[in-house]
């Protein structure tokens, strides 16, 4: 389903909203938080809220079970939190009831833009428009909402380091997301949460917090569960390594999730690390993983969808002396002289993929219309279910194993962009099927158990025309052209190789974001995608059968 990106209330409801405050704001100076009206530094006593028990739906959204809400936000404040993290939700039902319940209790909430089927994959990562438009409607759904207090863009995705190239496609994503919120008046902070591999940490960090306001993170979570056990301490628990990592930069970080449970009941010392004079100078507060109790074994309630009972287990007095015990000691936000270094993008090496100074472009769906209109050789369907997907998948990885596709692939390490490259799979898998039908002299369009179809008079036929297209923020799209360090493998606005390099370089990974990795990969040259058949059964809409949970 396409969504068109400005299709939101308009600017003057959200500031009559805002007129009616019963929250106070929060906003980032330096690298830390503050509540706008008392100048107090925030700190995030929080709870990772994603219940999942007696789910009947195909979308989860505990923030729209109003009987889950009302049962939960009693709980919320007995536990004493300030915050929730919440993974998922389906922006087209109704969440004002909840919203307003956790907003009269004084709970912020922590949302993650992307969700199982429309997010960014780590091992084959794009962002394309029908992705954008989909964190958009979510954003115009919750935007009016005034304890909505951070956007997350990304969760674990780059989670070692054959999967650094991710990286740039989900910092894209915060660039884009930034800019939509605020073309919309908005200010909402956008993070980013990482999967604490030390082999990679700083390069991660570094990277979503170097460069401009406009294209760095406003902030940085880790994902952490080194504190297990009674005996652990600030020192054997790594949480001092953690610490001293990040220090210096000048932008917040937090605990996005914590909460190892190898030893149950668990006792939560960690908090008083957390909150307490360890850490509180450096990080503002924790999110525990997590509230309800599934199938990992992670809760501090047993709780189902539409029922107002509650079981709770043993961890859930020991999380709530901890945090009731928590205060910490914080900076007045009218004294607080922001320090920190600028951070810089790190080089290219064996464990970082990705060349610090170039993104992935905006997705312009108005370009890659545009290119579908010029096609002799064509997919008739926007959207191909998963069995579909696999046959086309097939034959385009056999068709860009042949012959040259770098106008819908991409080279993290060199930075270099196809001018088609944040299109949708589907039409990077036509314009794949379409190159092959031309080489074959207009004699093979065909996929068996897929409609194709031959357009004998095309809408289009100056492609050049399409390469400036504005992209869906309403900029001009230029012409993507390669870094000019790239000798080999450059691509031209004509989408063929002017380098020394032949061939397409083919790998992919089946790994959708936040889920265990599941490598596949035969890749060829580090940070270097072409598109591959596998990651058309992931990407394709029909996916949504293949993708896995977030959390």
């Amino acid at each position: 389903m396409k969504l068109p990106l400005f299709a939101s209330a308009g600017i003057g409801a959200l500031c009559a909203a805002s007129a009616v405050l019963a929250i106070d704001p929060i906003v980032i100076k330096g690298s830390k938080f503050f509540n706008e009206k008392t100048g107090e530094q925030f700190f995030f006593k929080g709870i990772a809220y994603q219940p999942r028990t007696g789910l009947t739906s195909e979308n989860p959204d505990p923030l729209a079970d109003t009987v889950g809400c009302k049962r939960d936000v009693e709980l919320f404040k007995d536990l004493g939190i300030n915050s929730i993290r919440v993974y998922e939700v389906d922006y087209n039902k109704n969440h004002d009831t909840c919203m307003k319940l956790l907003e009269d209790a004084g709970i912020y909430l922590v949302l993650d833009m992307p969700s199982p089927k429309y997010s960014i994959n780590r091992a084959q990562p794009y962002w394309d428009h029908d992705t954008m438009s989909h964190w958009a409607a979510k954003v115009d759904a919750f935007a009016k909402y005034p304890n909505l207090v951070a956007w997350i863009a990304g969760n674990e995705v780059a989670n070692d380091k054959n999967t650094t190239p991710s990286a740039a496609f989900v910092k894209a994503a915060i660039r884009d997301m930034k800019a939509y919120l605020k073309s919309k008046g908005l200010s909402t902070p956008v993070g980013y949460a990482d999967n604490d591999d030390m082999e990679i940490r700083m390069n991660l960090i570094n990277y979503f917090s170097c460069g401009d306001k406009e294209t760095r993170a406003d902030f940085y979570g880790i994902n952490t569960y080194r504190w297990c056990g009674d005996d652990a301490t600030f020192q054997s628990s790594g949480y001092s390594d953690i610490t001293k990592n990040m220090t210096d930069y000048t932008i917040p970080s937090l605990m996005t999730e914590f909460g190892c449970n190898l030893v149950r009941p668990r006792a939560f010392h960690e908090v008083d690390s957390i909150l307490g004079s360890d850490m509180s100078d450096i990080f503002s507060g924790g999110i525990m993983y997590e509230f309800t109790e599934e199938d990992n074994n992670y809760g501090v309630v047993k709780v189902s969808y539409g029922s107002s009972e509650v079981e709770k287990t043993e961890d859930y007095e020991n999380l709530k002396k901890a945090y009731t015990k928590a205060s910490p000691k914080g900076a007045k936000m009218n004294d607080y002289k922001p320090s920190g270094k600028d951070s810089v993008c790190p080089q290219v090496s064996s464990v970082w993929q990705v060349k610090g100074d170039t993104l992935p472009p905006t997705p312009s769906s108005a370009r890659c219309k545009c290119m579908m209109d010029s096609l002799g050789c064509t997919i008739t369907k926007s959207e191909l279910s998963a069995d579909e997907g696999k046959a086309v998948g097939e034959v385009v990885g056999n068709i860009c194993g042949l012959t040259d596709c770098k106008d819908i692939s991409y080279d993290t390490s060199k930075g270099v962009y196809g001018n088609y490259a944040a299109c949708d799979s589907v039409q990077r898998s036509a314009w794949a099927l379409n190159k092959n039908f031309v080489n074959s002299r207009y004699t093979q369009c065909e996929v068996k158990g897929v409609d194709t179809a031959i357009v004998k008079s095309p809408k289009q036929e100056d492609t050049d025309v399409c390469l400036t297209m504005k992209d869906d923020m309403g900029n001009i799209a230029a012409p993507i052209t390669p870094s000019e360090d790239d000798e080999e493998g450059a691509i031209n606005d004509d989408g063929e190789d002017t380098g020394k390099g032949s061939g397409s370089k083919s790998g992919s990974n089946n790994d959708d974001e936040d889920s265990p990795s599941r490598k596949t990969s035969s890749e060829t040259s580090a940070g270097s995608r072409s598109f591959d058949g596998r990651s058309i059964v992931q990407l394709v809409a029909g996916a949504a059968t293949l993708a896995l949970a977030a959390f």
